[in-house]
């Protein structure tokens, strides 16, 4: 009778949130939101105070918050910098907290926020919570034709996982500090709190030893984080409650080792650092004891630049075949009566286990190393599905969940948003779920550079932060889309260049002529999806690290607006039994596509770069021109002859095909009305 009690409580404050929310654009939901009829408005004396000092980040937290706030009314608050222990009168917004938090995993992040016409009050157990309460404030700003307003509401919040990070591989492409912290302020807007860094790989090392110098100086190709460059990203994730962990990837992906320190491989074979992407079999080896001296040395020195007690390890994708060559190696697993390559890695993982735990550190490894004898202690990160963290749980290890968020694979906010990481139909017991901790978007940076890297994690990754904070019964996508489309914009106030990058990006493929007729392109194409991408060419090559990231296929958008737009307006004109209105909508936009192709063929004239994507303007124009005979036989009451009906689902069959690694998006729709009207 309790649970019941207990889930109808959760049922009916859910449903208080939704209804509530309908009209804010906050991202993620709170928990609880009961929302008033009244305004609080704004004006030149809004000033803030901290009733409580537990330490200095939340005063220059909330000073962020202040000029943000100011800078999008423009009032010129008279208040400057919060400073500790100095007065606040008259002040409009009071925070309490009971202390500093810790920014460590399960960490308390919750906060009561209280609006009223006259005063704010937010009031957090810990300064962690009050920065997540700020961000919610700040979504909350309105305006009217008298002026800026919050809602008068009150919000008790907190997370539903208490890991909710995002992955940046800055081993294949490197993106420097200024990239990683306007990403870092782009997760504390959206509550995220672990910064995961994927340090090296068989592209390259990524961050200064001076234990072994030759890592940075070799592998690292001079772009590589500096010692103090670590220290300053962490401080600075620090001060926004997220925290950072690292990953080195051992024993597989191992090429940036070996090509500095060649002891270490499991091969005599010569390594060079690898320029293209894949699977590769240079591998550390598990057998000599040079291999775990170097490795406690070397996290040893690592884990006194991130003080976070957990320490990825990778333990990916090692693909065994240097250990089967390797007479030695096999000699050593007869003589240990270690059965396969399988049971040799998580003899190599307990080795690593020793040594961090000697460190004072926690073991993260992706889901192969979940093996036979692999200690509970251990965290299994999934990246193979949903069977893996089921698994893993079940065997008693804490899991964190990637699959289903590989932002590198250009699938809808919808897709990541429909993904929980406790996975649907798991039948997991309540105390199991307690060993699911969250998950992480993944940012594998085969085809991002500093350029590009924003639009591929923004801002798509904002959905997969509210699965991460959210209650597990927010689901409606509708409504996920349009707090998005405003939670994108808000993103760009901390310098993230996730929407301006494409103007730039335009004007270089024209060579700063009108990009208007690329931009009408670009709108409805994007880059293929998985990991198609890889299986096409460029130039009759593979794509390799210094391959260009200029081209037509990097200014496009992961899940771009229009597409799905017209998607649901041909549904609309559908299901309204073809409707004049919705049929003229989708003739104006067939019209503009049909025009579009002369225009740019014009500019690519003086812009050969262009060259390569007037196929794709053309399937654009014949897709048009058959949406446009549709309507008319639609219009006309009249059924096409079979042969039109064949050669144009030919047609459009053609048009799905990829064009220099992209695709068009808008041809299932206008398959489904030829369809429609050929039943």
């Amino acid at each position: 009778m309790k649970k019941l009690f207990k889930t109808l409580a959760v049922f009916f404050i859910t449903l208080t949130t939704i209804f509530a929310t309908e009209t804010l654009n906050l991202m993620p939901v709170p928990k609880s939101l009961e929302l008033n009829n009244s305004k609080c408005y704004l004006h030149r004396e809004f000033k803030i105070e901290i009733k409580s000092h537990h330490g200095d980040d939340l005063y220059t937290y909330a000073t962020r918050i202040l000029r943000r706030l100011d800078e999008r009314t423009g009032l010129c608050f008279h208040q400057d910098i919060l400073v500790p222990n100095e007065p606040v009168e008259n002040a409009f917004l009071t925070i309490e907290t009971q202390r500093q938090g810790q920014v460590k995993l399960y960490e308390n992040e919750s906060y009561e926020l209280v609006i009223s016409e006259s005063e704010i009050k937010l009031n957090a157990v810990t300064d962690i919570g009050a920065m997540r309460g700020l961000e919610t404030l700040l979504q909350l700003l309105g305006a009217d034709e008298n002026g800026y307003f919050f809602p008068t509401l009150k919000i008790n919040d907190e997370p539903r996982f208490p890991w909710r990070g995002l992955m940046i591989d800055v081993a294949r492409h490197f993106h420097d500090v200024h990239v990683i912290k306007r990403n870092i302020d782009g997760m504390a807007a959206l509550k995220m709190n672990v910064l995961h860094l994927h340090l090296c790989d068989d592209q390259g090392f990524r961050i200064e030893s001076k234990v072994f110098p030759k890592l940075h100086l070799i592998s690292g190709e001079e772009q590589y984080f500096s010692q103090e460059q670590i220290k300053d990203i962490v401080r600075y994730a620090k001060a926004r409650g997220i925290r950072v962990i690292p990953e080195f990837d051992v024993p597989g992906h191992g090429t940036s080792f070996i090509v500095a320190y060649p002891e270490l491989s499991s091969s005599n074979k010569p390594v060079t650092l690898e320029r293209t992407w894949g699977v590769h079999d240079p591998t550390l080896n598990p057998t000599e004891d040079i291999t775990y001296k170097f490795l406690d040395q070397l996290f040893e020195e690592m884990g006194t630049l991130f003080p976070d007690e957990y320490f990825h390890i990778g333990g990916d994708e090692n693909n065994g075949k240097e250990w089967s060559a390797n007479e030695k190696i096999k000699k050593f697993m007869k003589d240990n009566h270690i059965p396969d390559n399988h049971a040799l890695q998580t003899y190599f993982n307990k080795q690593i286990l020793k040594i961090l735990t000697h460190h004072q550190k926690k073991m993260i490894g992706w889901d192969e190393i979940l093996q036979p004898e692999l200690p509970r202690e251990s965290v299994v990160h999934s990246w193979r599905g949903p069977n893996f963290l089921v698994q893993a749980v079940r065997n008693g290890y804490q899991t964190i969940l990637s699959n289903g968020y590989y932002i590198d694979l250009i699938q809808p906010a919808s897709y990541h948003y429909m993904i929980d990481p406790v996975p649907q139909d798991s039948n997991l017991t309540e105390e199991e779920i307690k060993f699911v901790l969250g998950g992480e978007a993944t940012m594998w940076s085969e085809f991002v550079d500093d350029d590009v890297i924003d639009s591929r994690i923004w801002p798509r990754t904002a959905a997969i932060a509210e699965r991460f904070w959210s209650p597990a019964e927010i689901q409606d996508i509708d409504d996920m889309y349009r707090r998005l489309e405003v939670t994108c914009f808000r993103l760009e106030e901390h310098g993230l260049n996730h929407i301006r990058y494409q103007e730039m990006f335009f004007r270089r493929l024209t060579n700063n002529q009108d990009t208007r007729p690329l931009k009408t392109l670009v709108d409805v194409i994007e880059m293929l999806k998985i990991y198609n991408r890889h299986r096409t060419f460029f130039k009759n090559e593979k794509y390799q690290s210094h391959t260009p990231l200029t081209r037509v296929v990097d200014a496009t958008l992961p899940d771009p607006k229009i597409p799905r737009e017209f998607s649901k307006l041909i549904d609309q004109y559908i299901s309204s039994d073809f409707s004049p209105e919705y049929e003229q909508k989708i003739r104006n936009q067939l019209n503009l596509w049909k025009k579009n192709d002369p225009d740019l063929r014009a500019i690519a004239k003086k812009s050969p770069m262009l060259n390569e994507i007037l196929p794709m303007s053309e399937k654009l124009t014949t897709m048009s021109e058959i949406g446009i005979k549709t309507l008319e036989y639609i219009k006309s009451q009249k059924k096409p002859s079979i042969f039109w009906k064949r050669n144009a689902l030919k047609s459009l069959e053609n048009c799905k095909e990829q064009v220099a690694g992209t695709e068009l998006m808008v041809v299932a729709p206008i398959e489904k009305l030829v369809m429609k009207i050929t039943d």
